[in-house]
């Protein structure tokens, strides 16, 4: 007995396949036990599309086939499983010109796009998911490019071959895309950041010599590490430290240290913790060099970490491939946000030119079940998630935080900043063509833990709340 195919591009005239493929779909009726037999039924699924063009015309398919029935997927499937494949496909065509439909959505696609070729940089953490699985899972081919990954080996690397075009598009940190375009720790160059890539998803680990500390307080002297300075790792972790009465500055050491030579670092006792991103976390435990002391989401729930940036030069002088670049990870995004998707998505991207990494560790990390290093198992769903909105009021957030730690100097311009650099609105526009929920606003208010209320809109008052700052 087979379980229910779950694909964007499954084929549409199965009744096993749902062409809904994550939970922001059209809500489905309840099934009945009849329904349920449209699911149970031994079948093999090995008619996914193979070619660049075979993609395409399996998307067209689909979406006549959700627009005749009105996107409802239930009453597809029973029509599929009373007709026949090949019966379907005959109504179809005889009702719709689908063969013309497919010719001209090919032509379309080989004449619209400046360059197929691109290469994406990327550091090996599980926030870079739907960057990653968008190459070995046919995200970026269904959209017509040839796109591959480059790893980097730090933060810094990917910035440069960004800043540099040694890449057309990277994965990076939520606030690296505003530093860069307010030329903040590096030359100033004007970046989109288009999407979120991963919310949650990091935590502060400790070696094993400090479980018995309590609070930050007990943290006082220790030496951390972070992923970069314009990281949201570093402004959660100080965040964090000063919530506890502890100065980032004054109290503790914070250093920054490339992910993969996190691990490396503790078990040498070079640093007492940090405040990483995964698999780094997960990997401490399975090599019994430290334990989960708190996950990121603790600090801030649903906080942004990763993200997909491009430069705006490119962006202008190569509208449809930015497009087609955009719909990928939009939808490779959203696909990851299924939790029944996630123990596939660990096995894609888990091989050696990825992240490297044993694929129980990942679905610790993606799936939430995980060992906290403390002898327990526990069960976090939200541990990691994905979601691409990019708030204008998270961008405000980091910009806050910039100017409190000293990272950024002199007045802020918040709202253009972060409505020049995050594209919520073509972020929603995008979801909207592809079927997901959208939201009817850009900024809410955000609540960390403390309690603080942050509210976007006076981000001054915000700033001036905080006794413990670095602020001249």
């Amino acid at each position: 007995m087979c379980k229910e195919h779950n694909s964007s591009l499954g084929n549409p005239y199965d009744a096993n396949t749902n062409l809904h493929h994550n939970n922001f779909g059209t809500q489905l009726p309840q099934k009945t036990k009849a329904d349920e037999s449209l699911i149970n039924e031994d079948h093999q699924h090995d008619d996914f599309p193979k070619t660049e063009e075979d993609m395409m015309d399996r998307a067209v398919e689909n979406a006549v086939i959700r627009a005749i029935f009105n996107d409802n997927e239930m009453n597809r499937r029973r029509f599929m499983k009373m007709v026949g494949a090949s019966t379907a496909a005959a109504v179809v065509a005889s009702i719709f010109p689908l063969k013309a439909a497919k010719a001209i959505a090919k032509e379309g696609l080989k004449g619209g796009l400046e360059t197929k070729d691109l290469s994406l940089g990327f550091i090996p953490i599980t926030c870079a998911t739907p960057i990653i699985m968008s190459e070995p899972m046919g995200f970026y081919k269904k959209n017509g490019l040839n796109a591959k990954v480059r790893r980097a080996s730090g933060w810094a690397m990917v910035r440069d071959w960004a800043i540099n075009k040694d890449v057309q598009a990277a994965h990076m940190l939520s606030p690296m895309p505003l530093s860069i375009t307010m030329g903040e720790g590096s030359k100033k160059v004007p970046f989109f950041m288009p999407a979120v890539e991963n919310i949650n998803g990091q935590a502060i680990t400790l070696a094993n010599k400090h479980k018995g500390v309590k609070t930050a307080k007990d943290m006082k002297g220790f030496r951390f590490c972070v992923p970069f300075d314009y990281s949201m790792h570093n402004f959660l972790l100080r965040y964090f430290l000063a919530e506890g009465g502890v100065h980032p500055d004054k109290d503790v050491q914070i250093r920054v240290v490339p992910p993969p030579e996190m691990v490396a670092n503790l078990k040498a006792g070079n640093v007492d913790g940090y405040l990483a991103p995964d698999p780094f976390n997960q990997r401490a435990v399975y090599e019994n060099a430290g334990f989960i002391y708190m996950l990121s989401k603790d600090i801030w729930p649903g906080h942004p970490c990763c993200a997909f940036a491009i430069s705006q030069e490119f962006a202008a002088k190569n509208p449809n491939t930015f497009l087609a670049l955009f719909k990928s990870i939009v939808e490779a995004t959203h696909f990851a946000s299924n939790p029944d998707n996630r123990k596939d998505i660990a096995k894609a991207i888990a091989p050696r030119n990825y992240l490297n990494q044993p694929v129980t560790v990942l679905e610790q990390v993606l799936t939430g079940r995980f060992a906290d290093g403390r002898g327990k198992i526990v069960n976090v769903p939200d541990r990691i998630d994905f979601d691409p909105f990019p708030w204008h009021s998270m961008a405000v957030w980091i910009l806050t935080q910039m100017k409190r730690w000293g990272f950024a100097k002199g007045d802020i311009d918040y709202k253009n900043i972060a409505e020049q650099v995050y594209m919520a609105a073509e972020c929603d526009k995008i979801a909207k063509d592809l079927g997901y929920k959208t939201h009817n606003k850009t900024y809410e208010k955000h609540v960390l833990m403390g309690g603080k209320m942050f509210d976007p809109s006076k981000p001054e008052e915000y700033l001036k709340s905080f006794p413990i700052h670095s602020m001249a």
